[in-house]
């Protein structure tokens, strides 16, 4: 029986965004997916988060670029709630390789980020693709900025994001006019994978690019989850897009 309530799908939920974009999706009257790879007391903390705000949750741990565990993960999902509304293809990692080291850039890294920013992203929207389409749902991909312009990030990291980007507009094209697609691009954003990425001068680069941003400070996750939920629940003639996420930096610099 098909179930009255929405559903969501979230890749990469445990922590940061995906973590603030399935409890905005619980306070939007979702019931929701939570996937992770690895962190499963983080991926509970988000699920326990979610019931507080009255959705029904379903934990699942896969990795995106593993198809057949992507596939297992969908039909789950189709049991547990009989429908898809939404999906957010949040999963993602990055390398440590510095971004003028070439030469410590190996193929099995590079590889490894492609896997699961671009591949996993188009592997967990090519199943979700029956259950949204019925639905006449909406999904969402987490780009970044520096898909969009360079920027200081490993280099297999930046050129995944372009991809999403150009992924994001050819599966807008294709799954219409049954389902949308659009991308958040967020900016320097507060949290723990730019403290990993910055290390000690965390708090100081912060500050100054919070100090160049016409809103004066950088995003949050939750900035980004709010973007993300209303692209899914209005914006109805919105596809393709990709929405950058940073207070009018790359806007006006």
């Amino acid at each position: 029986m098909t179930r009255s309530r929405p559903a969501a799908l979230v890749t990469g939920a445990a922590t940061g965004i995906g973590r603030a974009a399935a409890v905005a999706l619980a306070e939007a009257g979702y019931d929701v997916a939570i996937n992770y790879s690895r962190s499963e007391s983080a991926a509970r903390e988000t699920a326990a988060v979610a019931q507080a705000k009255g959705a029904k949750t379903l934990l699942f741990k896969c990795d995106v670029s593993d198809d057949g565990s992507v596939r297992k993960m969908l039909a789950a999902v189709g049991q547990e709630f009989g429908r898809l509304d939404a999906l957010v293809n949040n999963a993602g990692i990055t390398s440590n390789v510095k971004p003028g080291d070439f030469e410590a850039m190996t193929a099995e890294e590079w590889d490894r980020v492609f896997a699961v920013n671009v591949r996993g992203m188009f592997q967990v929207t090519r199943a979700a693709a029956p259950l949204l389409k019925a639905a006449h749902g909406s999904v969402v991909n987490t780009a970044s900025i520096v898909g969009l312009r360079p920027g200081p990030q490993p280099l297999p990291y930046a050129a995944s994001k372009a991809a999403v980007v150009s992924l994001t507009k050819l599966l807008a094209l294709n799954l219409a006019p049954d389902v949308r697609v659009n991308a958040v691009a967020p900016g320097w954003m507060e949290g723990d994978w730019m403290k990993r990425m910055l290390l000690d001068r965390y708090d100081d680069l912060m500050a100054r690019r919070a100090k160049s941003t016409p809103l004066r400070r950088c995003a949050t996750a939750e900035d980004v989850a709010e973007v993300i939920v209303s692209l899914i629940t209005g914006n109805r003639f919105v596809n393709g897009e990709i929405i950058v996420i940073d207070g009018g930096f790359s806007a006006t610099t």
